[in-house]
């Protein structure tokens, strides 16, 4: 289960209609509802500046968060619209959805790397890049994984780890259908320099 599950403190919304959704936005609120789950929608207001902050942090959409509402039990919700202004851009409504331990949602789920201290690639001086830091995957809502592990033990330089090599926990699956690079470990540009510095003479010594 995810250890990390980012808090979103929101309030609830006594007032219903477009009078009320006005005023909390004089008052530095987006008006939200939440639904789904076996309770009736709540209204919400969600102050301005932090749903800005996140909203720009990015991959609001897929972050799961659990919300707490003052007076109601904290609840796992992931945000299914954000409405904006037409002119300025700015979020005029959210909608978030509670979850159910059973519902299937996707989500960025961190990286882990192992074996970086055998992996014969590094020993030689190969520099591993990771790609893909988090990889997006359908998971359900009771059981997130804090994180997939990738093995890069046996890896050499110019090889590369991809989804398809890696133990995905059960009931989760990647979003995109090929077989993409999560990491790689390519050659030192010290060793690169010099396979063309030598490829450069060759090339001079077949002309001469």
């Amino acid at each position: 289960m995810a250890g990390e599950i980012p808090d979103l403190e929101v309030l609830e919304r006594t007032g219903t209609g477009k009078g009320a959704a006005r005023q909390a936005r004089r008052d530095g609120m987006v008006p939200g509802v939440v639904f789904g789950g076996d309770t009736a929608p709540l209204a919400i207001n969600v102050p301005f500046n932090m749903l800005i902050k996140k909203l720009r942090a990015g991959r609001f959409k897929s972050t799961l968060f659990n919300l707490k509402v003052e007076g109601h039990d904290d609840v796992r919700v992931i945000c299914r619209d954000v409405q904006r202004h037409v002119v300025k851009d700015l979020p005029t409504h959210v909608d978030f959805m509670r979850l159910r331990r059973t519902t299937k949602v996707n989500l960025f789920i961190p990286v882990e790397v192992i074996g970086e201290e055998v992996s014969p690639g590094l020993k030689k001086g190969g520099v591993l890049t990771l790609i893909r830091p988090e990889v997006e995957l359908v998971v359900t809502a009771g059981d997130i994984p804090d994180h997939i592990t990738i093995d890069v033990s046996e890896i050499g330089i110019g090889d590369n780890v991809t989804i398809s090599s890696v133990k995905l926990p059960d009931g989760s699956k990647p979003t995109i259908d090929r077989d993409f690079v999560i990491a790689q470990i390519s050659a030192p540009s010290g060793l690169v320099s010099q396979s063309d510095d030598d490829a450069e003479e060759a090339e001079a010594d077949a002309e001469a």
